[in-house]
């Protein structure tokens, strides 16, 4: 086991011994090169000159190679740290991208929900008759009955029958009320009926609800349907609920001497609604404010005239007892009558 250390260490001591021999040759010949090419550049500075120019077109071809596999491995880096910078700034982007429809989606709710609040402001200040301005905290969709819930009862001086609306129409009556809500039976309900008139003639017709979110128009005269696609129905004011001139419905369809209409007002898509007191103008009146009856003028008697003896056989000489002695007194009994 010793003599293959001691070899291993001769070995290493030649192989060192020869690396340092070498290192002194090549340090000497690079003195010696150099000494000669300082003797040269004094003595013959135009060779010097020569032996530099070839020195360098000799090692141009070198350098060129050089710097373009350094440009080929910078640009590899500068390529990878490009993308990852541009994921990095896609996802900043996308980030931002994302926080501005955001931010859109929120100011076009401000929007929309400031129009509505201006289009029921607007409302308010146009009725009259205003018992309170509730939230429509929830409707039925699909449901056999068609109704919708209020924010409001009885404390803010809801009671059943009163009429309830949005900007855009009529929605319904109020049917129940508790203390803090109440519910309302929309106009699309089977059990709605709303006395309506045609804006474009004033045809009066019933709108009565179908419980598919449509209404059904029938009119009250029998005859020609006065309807067409399009037309605008608004409350009538017959029937002491609901106060005429209301928008309800818009025809959609035919259908053989009635017609099909979709309401106006969806409280799906309202947020707020009018409460107004129940239209009886004369029923709610104070009993001294009411108008005293109009006297009608007086009929004119028609003029008399001179008494005629009956004719023989005219249906007043058949009436006359004296003309029929049987009507003087009663048959006897048992005769046929």
């Amino acid at each position: 086991m010793a003599q293959p250390a001691k070899r291993r260490s001769g070995t290493y001591s030649r192989r060192l011994q020869y690396s340092l021999f070498l290192g002194y040759v090549f340090a000497i010949a690079g003195m010696i090169v150099a000494v000669l090419m300082l003797t040269i550049a004094i003595i013959d500075p135009r060779g010097f000159s020569a032996i530099k120019g070839a020195a360098l077109d000799a090692t141009t071809p070198v350098s060129a190679g050089g710097r373009g596999v350094v440009r080929f491995f910078t640009g590899i880096g500068d390529t990878i740290s490009n993308y990852w910078q541009a994921g990095a700034q896609n996802a900043a982007l996308n980030e931002e991208l994302a926080a501005a429809r955001r931010e859109l989606v929120a100011a076009r709710a401000a929007q929309a929900e400031n129009r509505r609040l201006t289009q029921l402001l607007g409302l308010a200040r146009e009725v009259s008759d205003e018992v309170a301005v509730v939230r429509i905290v929830g409707s039925t969709f699909e449901a056999p009955r068609r109704m919708a819930t209020l924010s409001a009862g009885r404390s803010s001086g809801i009671e059943p029958g009163q009429p309830v609306r949005a900007p855009e129409g009529l929605i319904g009556r109020v049917v129940e009320t508790g203390q803090w809500a109440s519910r309302v039976l929309l106009v699309t309900d089977g059990a709605s009926n709303v006395p309506v008139r045609l804006v474009r003639d004033g045809t009066p017709a019933i709108a009565v609800g179908r419980g598919d979110g449509t209404i059904e128009l029938r009119t009250l005269e029998v005859g020609q349907n006065p309807f067409r696609p399009g037309d605008l129905l608004v409350t009538s004011g017959i029937g002491g609920i609901f106060p005429p001139g209301v928008p309800v419905a818009v025809v959609a369809r035919l259908d053989g001497d009635s017609a099909i209409a979709r309401p106006i007002a969806d409280p799906a898509r309202a947020d707020f609604a009018i409460v107004q007191r129940a239209h009886q103008p004369a029923a709610s009146a104070p009993l001294d404010q009411a108008a005293p009856p109009v006297a009608g003028p007086p009929v004119a008697a028609p003029p008399a005239q001179a008494a005629q003896p009956a004719q023989p056989g005219s249906p007043a000489r058949q009436r006359d007892p004296r003309y029929q002695p049987a009507l003087q007194s009663p048959p006897p009994a048992g005769a046929p009558r």
